[in-house]
């Protein structure tokens, strides 16, 4: 069995090493894939937060209509995540979103009429639960994004990552600034 044996034990081996390259392969193909899914999934989750925004806004100008500039900061944000391209850009415009709903609901605290109003009170519910979800699909984002990058920084995924041009993916990060700050309210006189 001598050199007919060592062909067989090299092919063999051969064989094995090109089974493990393909599944290594496969699995970063598989993890940019879920990073794909998992940013489609807070896309969905966005898209619903911008289509409840003007509702709010017009809810809250039949009593508030003195409260013009955080209404027009509000709609601004609005379409600045509506036009934003990249992870980064969606994460700044989604700061902004924050901050500027911090303000809305600061000032629907100052009008007992609204916050009672029942419309009001059904779009602060679904908006409540769009963030819940909003938050959920950022931290799923977030681990698959972490798995993708593991994968492909670590030996030997790195190799692949060369060769095939994989990319780092960027995290969906919230400022620090925005998420702690306190809301500032100003009220002015027309």
């Amino acid at each position: 069995m001598g050199i007919l044996g060592a062909i067989i034990l090299i092919i063999g081996i051969l064989v094995v090493i090109l089974l493990v390259l393909i599944g290594l392969y496969n699995s970063i193909i598989s993890l940019r894939n879920r990073v794909d899914n998992a940013w489609s999934q807070i896309d969905v989750q966005l898209r619903k937060r911008f289509d409840l925004i003007p509702n709010l806004v017009e809810t809250v100008k039949g009593y508030a209509a003195h409260e013009r500039e955080t209404l027009q900061n509000v709609i601004e944000a609005r379409q600045l995540g509506m036009s934003a391209k990249s992870v980064k850009d969606q994460a700044q415009a989604d700061n902004m979103i924050t901050g500027t709903l911090k303000s809305l609901f600061a000032v629907a605290e100052n009008y007992p009429n609204l916050k009672a109003d029942a419309h009001f009170a059904r779009l602060m519910e679904e908006l409540q639960g769009i963030e819940s979800n909003i938050a959920f699909a950022r931290q799923f984002y977030n681990d698959t994004v972490m798995q993708f990058n593991t994968r492909i920084q670590t030996f030997p995924g790195n190799i692949f990552a060369g060769m095939f041009n994989f990319k780092i993916r960027e995290y969906f990060l919230v400022e620090e600034t925005a998420a702690r700050e306190p809301v500032k309210v100003q009220f002015t006189q027309q």
